[in-house]
């Protein structure tokens, strides 16, 4: 018995490196990785698993980001440029640094008075996403069912949602279809001014950041490429730099400049995987289950979760409830995620440095348009379905995701068991 356990100890320590090198091989392998929540919607990866049988979807409640948008700070734009051009008219630029800077300055003018705004590739995320939704589900969108559709102030949440109604309603003109957005709904569709999102800004929070960001900021590499003048280039803010061109790179592929350029090759494997990790423990630190900031960034989406079971409640007692439709931000969408604890996003990771190594990976959780279905099925022949056996399946981003929570039928889930383990982890987490 001791060999054996120690045989398995050496085989986990063998199996390590693989698991350890997952995000850093595949931001290699596709660079718009790295971008976080700044990537591109890639769309479902793989075939859904069939219904079990006697079972049918009757009800899907849904929670999604707008989709792809230009950049929201004007300073993303502006710091970059001024930096580029004060040094251009210094004579300080070198032929790659001249370069940058006019890929920038079209950057830019592509998104002047669009700030934060969809771009026309989000809109067409959106249309991909009710089409495919649609298509799978035919059941739930057939004849005059309704789909109620909420979104938050936000324009391109707005647009997000409309762009996916009107797909709806082009596939089936019988859609009975209301939408809203409304400062009446935004304490659980955006809850910006809840408790939660101050008690998470701990100390502990904002040290542990600071000495990871130490290990992982270095744009030596960028300035030399982009300056002729080293002591020049000392002599500035390179990370300040660094950072906004990597945003800018970044969101690139959201825009139609995409078809015409790339900023990516400026830019070196390590510091583009720097530059990703600084942001995935961000994201982890403060709207994921992390210990420093006392998991409270999952709290800030308590009200949305208890909104999800509350409409479910009531619509899954209907023969044919149609859709519940939600449409937000990043910034609630990630934190819901690690709430339901989907693929294992809701454990704790102590150790920043071993995010990547237990592939708490933020790429896979929340690109432009990424969103969260479940998908709920009634037994063919119930009559009464306050007594039935109600199933539900949770898709992340269209792809089939795992709760912890026991089942016979995986990937679907009896209701009333996920019921009682969500409103548990409420309790439990409060």
């Amino acid at each position: 018995m001791q060999m054996r356990k120690i045989f398995i100890a050496m085989l986990l320590v063998l199996t390590m490196p693989a698991m350890a090198q997952k995000a850093k091989e595949e931001i290699k392998a596709d660079r718009n990785l790295a971008a976080s929540n700044y990537l591109a919607y890639p769309g479902p990866k793989a075939k859904l698993t069939k219904a079990p049988e006697g079972y049918s979807p009757y009800y899907i409640s849904h929670y999604g980001r707008h989709g792809s948008r230009y950049l929201i700070n004007p300073a993303q734009y502006s710091d970059a440029v001024d930096i580029l051009a004060k040094a251009d008219s210094l004579g300080k630029l070198s032929p790659r640094g001249h370069d940058v800077l006019n890929k920038v300055r079209m950057l830019a003018a592509e998104a002047q008075g669009r700030l934060g705004e969809l771009t026309p590739l989000g809109a067409e995320q959106h249309r991909g996403i009710a089409h495919r939704m649609y298509m799978r589900f035919p059941q739930v969108f057939n004849g005059n069912v309704h789909v109620d559709a909420r979104s938050t102030v936000v324009i391109r949440c707005i647009l997000s949602m409309e762009n996916e109604l009107m797909e709806l309603a082009r596939l089936n003109p019988r859609l009975v279809i209301t939408s809203d957005a409304s400062a009446h709904d935004m304490y659980y569709m955006n809850d910006e001014h809840g408790k939660y999102n101050k008690l998470r800004n701990t100390p502990e929070a904002r040290q542990a950041l600071a000495d990871f960001n130490k290990q992982h900021e270095d744009y030596s590499h960028l300035m030399g490429l982009l300056f002729n003048d080293t002591a020049y280039a000392h002599a500035i803010n390179g990370n300040k730099l660094g950072e906004r061109l990597f945003d800018l790179a970044a969101n690139i592929q959201s825009t139609e400049l995409r078809h015409k350029f790339s900023l990516w090759p400026i830019f070196t494997d390590k510091e583009l995987y720097d530059s990703w990790q600084r942001k995935n423990a961000m994201w982890y630190m403060y709207y994921g289950p992390s210990r420093q900031a006392r998991s409270y960034g999952l709290l800030t989406q308590a009200n949305l979760l208890n909104n999800i079971i509350a409409t479910a409640d009531s619509c899954l007692l209907l023969q044919h409830p149609g859709a519940t439709m939600r449409f937000a931000h990043e910034s609630d969408v990630m934190p819901l995620v690690c709430l339901l604890n989907l693929n294992h996003y809701g454990e704790t990771i102590d150790d920043l440095e071993q995010l990547d190594d237990r592939g708490w990976n933020n790429y896979d959780i929340y690109p432009m348009a990424c969103n969260v279905q479940l998908i709920f099925y009634k037994p063919n022949t119930a009559t009464d379905l306050s007594k039935a056996d109600i199933l539900v399946k949770v898709l992340l981003n269209e792809n089939e995701a795992t709760l912890p929570v026991t089942t016979d039928k995986a990937p679907y889930y009896h209701w009333k068991d996920v019921r009682a383990y969500l409103l548990q982890r409420l309790k439990q987490l409060k």
